[in-house]
């Protein structure tokens, strides 16, 4: 009977023979000119796997496992061998061109386990996933809502079934698009793994599952994101994509290391989601006036402020959308570039190959374009390039990480911007947050009364003529719950803004290195809505709750 010694011992063993195999086949390429691959750790397409049948797979020890139209990749145990070289032979009859690399024997079996996965997984070229569309349509009728998703899950997680990684992994990849969540979370804890959903930017539990499916799970997306197996101990990030009714769906992945193993965040960037229009944001139509006289300049920048996750990016997609025409040119510089807009340069910066936001936007220049959308302004040359850009006949669109759109000027002087190039530059600063609406099926009116009366009093009180906003000031509405919303209360979001319109009154404020109390001065003199006013209003208007607009910002 083995201890526990004498197992470490044995696995340790079998890593080791693992290892020189590896090192054999490593020596043997070089011997034979051809290149070397390790299958364990190397992303295998289906649509590559398909071209070579298992049978003639496991008789001549060859597999294909990349295409790329007919480029193909096959791995062998051995060149030379007379079978082996028939078969290469009789694939380039067929039109393939081929690149041969050599392989082990743990490494090809470890491949041809493949095979038997290929009915449940999906054709994977280059980081693309391509969703088996009988799988995913039945878990689309099945899942109205998440007790549904839930109960799909549930019977996966208590099944037999030996592809149970692959099925788990396409029941979480479509039950999330069935729920339109936008972040996938899977949390490792001590015992055991939870898995949530961020639906309407609020994190929700769907399941908990075991560690030891965890682990395959792990392995699965790393291999389809192009991550490293083997890397534990550092944060990396990845993407893939999921091909679905024609419609292709970017996924960023990140992993980071924690107490109990690896954290994994899949952001789902559907391009439906960024179909918002700039009628859609949910601007306030005074300031949607303004916004839609500026954004139509022909230089200056305009500034959207805000947190992660508050919808900045869908907004100046919404900005390039309206103002895009055949008559003048448009070049993004964004990390990473989350939704394709057609007649739009775009361009994704590569840190490690020293493609910044600061080397992407000289270069843009360099494009002649009429405007410029920078993903983020982060450093002081960014900030200063960006600035010029605007002052020399570019209109420009950014963003930067501020509580409000006050916050911004200090921001940009704390950025080396100086402040009457501040005033010169910019045309208009946004802060934008988004809230939850209440769900039309199940959402309930009450009277404003109590404690929730003298809030709304008060930021009622400081804006003028309050009837060109609303007619209601006694109601609003409260959040319930039902199978529609998933019984959260809400269902969809919209936005809530406040902008300063940089005018002579505001840039000659600027060149005085004015507190932050000055500036508010002006901005009420503007008579545009502050963040909390917009939020009470929407309240009002049955746009969402009180309680909503309180969990995103201080109403104190």
């Amino acid at each position: 009977m083995f201890n526990l010694k004498d197992i470490k011992d044995h696995k340790d063993i079998q890593s080791l023979r693992e290892q020189e195999e590896e090192e054999l086949a490593k020596i043997l390429s070089v011997k034979y000119g051809v290149r070397y691959i390790n299958l364990k750790t190397t992303l295998i397409s289906n649509d590559a796997l398909r071209i070579i049948p298992e049978k003639k797979s496991r008789e001549f020890k060859i597999i294909a496992f990349e295409k790329i139209g007919k480029k193909i990749k096959v791995a062998v145990i051995s060149p030379k061998e007379n079978n082996t070289q028939k078969y290469l032979d009789f694939l380039e009859k067929k039109g393939y061109s081929i690149s041969v690399y050599m392989v082990s024997h743990k490494s090809l079996e470890k491949a041809w386990t493949r095979y038997s996965e290929m009915s449940y997984n999906t054709k994977t070229t280059a980081g693309m996933i391509d969703i088996s569309l009988e799988n995913v349509e039945s878990i689309f009728q099945k899942t109205t809502n998440l007790k549904d998703l839930k109960e799909t899950l549930k019977e996966i997680l208590s099944s037999k079934d030996p592809h149970i990684t692959s099925r788990f992994f396409e029941a979480i990849l479509a039950g999330s698009l069935a729920t339109k969540a936008s972040d996938i979370h899977i949390e490792p804890e001590e015992d055991s793994v939870t898995l949530r959903f961020r639906l309407d930017g609020v994190l929700v539990v769907i399941t908990k599952f075991e560690k030891h499916l965890y682990k395959l799970l792990l392995s699965r997306i790393k291999l389809i994101s192009g991550l490293k197996l083997n890397v534990v101990k550092k944060p990396q990030d990845g993407r893939l994509s999921i091909k679905l009714k024609e419609k292709s769906i970017e996924i960023r992945v990140s992993v980071l290391p924690d107490a109990y193993g690896e954290s994994i965040v899949l952001r789902l960037l559907d391009p439906d989601n960024i179909s918002v229009t700039i009628e859609d944001l949910g601007i306030e139509k005074n300031l949607f006036a303004i916004l839609d006289k500026e954004i139509h300049r022909p230089n200056g920048m305009i500034l959207n402020t805000g947190p992660t996750g508050s919808g900045k990016t869908t907004s100046l997609y919404a900005f390039l959308k309206k103002i895009h025409t055949p008559e003048n040119k448009i070049i993004t510089i964004e990390n990473p570039i989350e939704y394709h807009l057609p007649g739009i340069v775009q361009t994704q910066i590569n840190i490690e190959k020293g493609y910044t936001f600061l080397e992407g936007l000289k270069s843009s220049l360099r494009q002649d374009p009429d405007v410029i959308m920078v993903g983020e302004i982060r450093d002081t040359d960014t900030a200063k390039v960006a600035v010029n850009s605007a002052l020399t006949g570019h209109l420009v669109f950014s963003t930067l990480h501020t509580n409000n759109a006050v916050g911004t000027f200090y921001r940009l002087i704390d950025l080396g911007v100086q402040p009457n190039i501040i005033s010169t530059a910019i045309n208009m600063v946004i802060a934008q947050r988004l809230i939850r609406k209440p769900c039309e099926y199940c959402k309930k009116e009450v009277l404003i009364e109590g404690e929730n009366k003298q809030i709304i009093s008060k930021i009622l009180s400081e804006i003028d003529n309050v009837e060109k906003y609303t007619n209601n000031i006694e109601k609003m509405f409260e959040p319930v719950g039902c199978p529609k919303c998933n019984n959260t209360g809400y269902k969809g979001r919209i936005g809530i803004f406040e902008a300063i319109l940089v005018n002579a009154e505001i840039a000659k404020l600027l060149e005085q290195n004015p507190g932050k109390e000055e500036i508010k001065t002006i901005f009420k003199r503007q008579g545009l809505l502050s963040l909390s006013q917009d939020g009470i209003i929407k309240v009002l208007n049955g746009d969402t709750t009180l309680s909503e607009v309180q969990r995103v910002i201080d109403l104190e």
